[in-house]
């Protein structure tokens, strides 16, 4: 069977390693590798698959593109309004999406203090799915600081389609406070400006879902507080695709093993 993911960059994913090394540990002669599809490809790229393929991972800028070329949508994926997860069985295609309890995972295997609050750097399809995660964690109200309102609309509808229906502010990236018990940036490291960094200061735990270039300048600034990076989120986000790829449970240590340290 073959995998693969998908998206625009994608010559740094990391998640082909994840994959091979889960597929070696269980003993599944299966492939999986990265191909560059960009806006608007994605329903050609499908249509040329045959019947050897499995499932694809998607990262940016087809989460929120997939949804439409799906027969099928997991729960999660519909509130999301975006799929990284795409499964192929008997010609149809299922959507699910595993950045929303990936990022529960994540998070939680640092940091065990609350999440009543959170602020998200950026507005984007990666932003809803923490979003949604600091919701599922306790969070009543969030914090969304982006450039452009108008581009977090489809966020801001996410996080109202869940059923806990938290609080949400929009503020400005450029000189709102960061407040909350978790900050999580999903914005570009270039555009992590170093007094956003200072607004950051004060916020007990940084979410960092980047993972190159690495450390951003977020990341770099947590010092001894609590830091959950890119790599964190990739890991247990890719073990809930294995499981939905293979039916088989993710061997998570040797994923692990595979990235580097």
């Amino acid at each position: 069977m073959r995998c693969a993911v998908l998206g625009d960059p994608i010559a740094h994913s990391l998640s082909p390693a994840l994959h091979r090394a889960g597929y070696a540990a269980v003993g599944l002669d299966w492939t999986y590798d990265a191909h560059r599809v960009a806006a608007g490809e994605l329903s050609g790229f499908i249509r040329g698959l045959d019947a050897s393929w499995r499932g694809l991972s998607l990262t940016m800028p087809l989460k929120r593109e997939a949804m439409g070329l799906a027969d099928a949508v997991a729960p999660v994926a519909r509130v999301a309004g975006a799929a990284n997860t795409l499964l192929l069985v008997d010609g149809s295609l299922h959507a699910d999406n595993t950045d929303v309890p990936g990022a529960v995972a994540a998070l939680r295997a640092a940091y065990d203090g609350p999440v009543t609050h959170a602020t998200i750097l950026g507005g984007g399809a990666t932003a809803a799915s923490t979003a949604l995660a600091m919701v599922e964690l306790g969070a009543r109200s969030v914090t969304l600081l982006v450039r452009s309102p108008a581009r977090a609309a489809d966020t801001l509808a996410a996080i109202d389609r869940h059923p806990a229906r938290p609080a949400v502010t929009v503020g400005s990236l450029d000189d709102d406070p960061v407040v909350g018990d978790v900050v999580v940036s999903s914005i570009p490291a270039e555009a992590q400006s170093e007094d956003l960094v200072d607004r950051c200061a004060a916020v007990p735990a940084v979410f960092e879902v980047l993972y190159d270039p690495w450390p951003t300048p977020l990341a770099a600034s947590a010092g001894d507080r609590v830091l959950v990076t890119g790599l964190d989120l990739l890991l247990h986000q890719a073990a809930l695709q294995f499981e939905i790829f293979t039916g088989l449970a993710a061997p998570v240590d040797t994923m692990r093993a595979a990235l580097p340290r």
